[in-house]
């Protein structure tokens, strides 16, 4: 298949304190979710200043992307489109319709399957394309990543070095908690969300070879009668001071960059509980921009530009398609 341009798809976020509200109201328009949690998310920015560290860092993915494809083909342009902030998804596909794209790939930053990671984002490209109108570019989605070997390794590289941090002594008896964002239980019934995320931790933790781990939750946002995916971070970390544990290890698996939510809900939430019950709290960075996530970018990029027959993929699940099913991730 040949394609013109790549596309960057992200969640975007505010730049400054003025974009908050309207961003958040972007965020949550059509979701069941209280005024109040709006309101309570929205003072998490005021901690940052209105300024989410997403677009810079995607920003920088751009830049490295783009620098990698010119060291080795293919050489294509690299354009970002937002779900919530500018760039917004439509202004992107404006851009690429004037520059001449007619066909792209779609590189969603989220390495799992769910409605909000997958196909909500395929969603908002053909809503997109059909406010933009004729001429608008056509797009293929590129594949979740899950289980791509250089995602493990950059993962496993980041927890290793925050075990180092740990005194030696107490080092294989501290557990290590992966996160990932909450979704809704009737949501997460309908795609493969937690069984790949307990498979990434399971290569993760079998990579660095530390038997002591578990995977759970952060940034639920939905009424409280509606069942979310568990156990919440905070809550288990209350457990593990109960049991008398004192050093303690977090990767935000579940996530590609070090973004608001691991910002608030990690190093100041968790660090401050952690601070708080007197527990060595070390948070293992995403995998953002390192030298291996950029290459396992690219590498997914030239797969489907050359059709390659084999899928880098490791663990007990092969590769995940290139094309979703009709019936894929759907909301609930």
């Amino acid at each position: 298949m040949k394609y013109d341009a790549v596309l960057i798809v992200t969640f975007g976020g505010p730049d400054k304190m003025e974009d908050v509200m309207p961003f958040l109201e972007n965020v949550l328009r059509g979701k069941n979710v209280p005024r109040e949690r709006m309101l309570e998310v929205a003072h998490h920015y005021e901690l940052f200043d209105g300024k989410s560290p997403i677009n810079e860092q995607n920003a920088e993915l751009k830049k490295l992307l783009e620098a990698r494809m010119q060291e080795c083909p293919p050489k294509l342009p690299v354009y970002i489109g937002n779900r919530n902030w500018h760039p917004m998804l439509e202004d992107t596909l404006r851009q690429m319709r004037a520059d001449g794209v007619k066909r792209a790939l779609a590189f969603v930053v989220s390495g799992y399957s769910c409605y909000s990671g997958c196909r909500q984002y395929r969603e908002d490209i053909q809503r997109a394309r059909e406010a933009v109108g004729e001429g608008a570019p056509e797009f293929d989605k590129i594949r979740v990543f899950f289980n791509h070997p250089l995602f493990v390794q950059v993962n496993a590289e980041h927890v290793r070095n925050s075990l180092a941090n740990i005194p030696a002594s107490e080092r294989v008896d501290t557990p290590l908690l992966f996160t990932a964002h909450s979704i809704p239980s009737a949501m997460a019934e309908k795609c493969r969300y937690e069984e790949q995320l307990q498979e990434a931790a399971r290569l993760v933790a079998e990579a660095v070879g530390h038997e002591n781990w578990r995977l759970v939750y952060q940034s639920r946002s939905g009424p409280l009668h509606q069942p979310w995916l568990e156990p919440d971070v905070c809550d288990v970390i209350r457990d593990l001071a109960e049991q008398g544990v004192k050093h303690l290890v977090i990767s935000p698996l579940g996530f590609t960059s070090d973004h608001m939510e691991v910002l608030f809900d990690l190093d100041t939430e968790a660090k401050e509980l952690c601070d708080e019950l007197g527990i060595q709290m070390e948070r293992a960075p995403a995998a953002g921009n390192h030298p291996l996530f950029i290459e396992m970018v690219h590498d997914l990029i030239a797969e489907r530009l050359e059709d390659r027959p084999e899928r880098p993929a490791i663990g007990n699940f092969p590769a995940s398609h290139d094309v979703c099913p009709e019936n894929c991730c759907m909301p609930r």
